[in-house]
């Protein structure tokens, strides 16, 4: 599908929601080559996508066997509404069973997990609702004694949401835990060192941070500002797939807390992120998927990269035997 330009010559992205859009699902099913149960297996032998339920303890031997992860990222449903007339179908439940949801799917993560591990959880809090369900997530996750918290990470979206009469929302929780003695990599942003400050004084003489640092680069710490929000202008943009996670993120993550060829999981593919940087950085990775139309993205996203070297799509249609566009 080409991009269609409006008469103020902009471009946007042409293919609507897939998680809302059931005309479009119904389309794009039959070109989807797994269906509920089934993995698919790559041919290079590294990777796995599985139309699998992270709820289910059967489904999650079914992907993973008797293997283990050394990184977990998951990126579940945050039982969030956000924003606009769009961004309300967003599904939401009662917390208590959210919560009973995401003590099921972190057993199933804990039973994969090696003995050293890390475990990242991307997670929301409705500022409208009690800031549910950060909080009892939070809570639940103490129940599971193998697990550690190790940071509490924000990373702020360039664009976000909210009314006059609040603050503009534009952070994004990110969850660390840890099992046993996982391996972690110190990493640089791309951010050079702007601010002084830090003054210490070292053998008689007062130093500020630049003189102390051992790159001119920032190290990264809990609150990351360096990270683009992915918009249908960015060549990694996946048309259908909304609040995907950018591919800087995930690629941080996996390269500070794994290392190559470590088996990397994602019991919620999504947009195929972290498939894509594993690929990227030399790691195997599984991965999840409930639902066939995005198991189906994810594998299609892999396959375009090693095809072309292209991280996603930007506005053009990753479905290309489905010919209907947004107005």
């Amino acid at each position: 599908m080409s991009k269609k330009k409006s008469e103020s010559g902009k471009t946007s992205e042409k293919l609507t929601r897939l998680d809302i859009d059931e005309e479009l699902r119904k389309k794009i099913l039959p070109f989807c080559r797994l269906k509920k149960g089934e993995i698919w297996k790559d041919p290079k032998g590294k990777h796995k996508v599985g139309v699998l339920d992270a709820t289910s303890i059967s489904d999650t031997k079914k992907l993973f066997s008797k293997e283990n992860a050394q990184l977990v990222i998951n990126d579940p449903p945050y039982n969030v509404v956000v924003g606009n007339a769009n961004t309300q179908n967003l599904s939401k439940i009662d917390i208590d069973k959210y919560i009973e949801f995401s003590r099921k799917w972190v057993s199933n993560v804990l039973s994969v997990l090696d003995e050293d591990a890390s475990l990242y959880i991307w997670l929301g809090a409705d500022q409208n609702d009690g800031f549910q369900p950060l909080p009892e997530f939070m809570i639940m996750m103490r129940e599971f004694e193998d697990l550690k918290t190790r940071s509490f990470i924000t990373m702020r979206n360039q664009r976000g949401y909210g009314t006059q009469k609040n603050w503009m929302s534009v952070r994004q929780e990110l969850l660390f835990y840890i099992k046993g003695n996982p391996h972690f990599k110190v990493v640089y942003t791309e951010i050079p060192k702007i601010l002084g400050g830090y003054y210490k004084e070292v053998n008689g003489k007062v130093t500020d941070n630049f003189e102390r640092g051992k790159s001119g680069f920032i190290r990264p710490g809990n609150v990351w500002v360096d990270i683009q929000q992915v918009f249908y202008r960015m060549e990694e943009n996946v048309p259908g797939a909304y609040a995907q996670k950018p591919l800087k993120s995930i690629s941080r993550i996996i390269e500070a807390s794994s290392r190559k060829n470590d088996l990397v999981a994602d019991f919620f593919s999504h947009s195929g992120v972290t498939l894509l940087a594993s690929e990227m950085l030399g790691r195997k990775c599984y991965a999840m998927e409930i639902d066939p139309v995005f198991a189906e993205l994810s594998i299609r996203r892999l396959e375009r990269y090693r095809k072309t070297g292209k991280y996603g799509w930007q506005w053009n249609n990753p479905f290309p035997e489905v010919l209907r566009m947004k107005d």
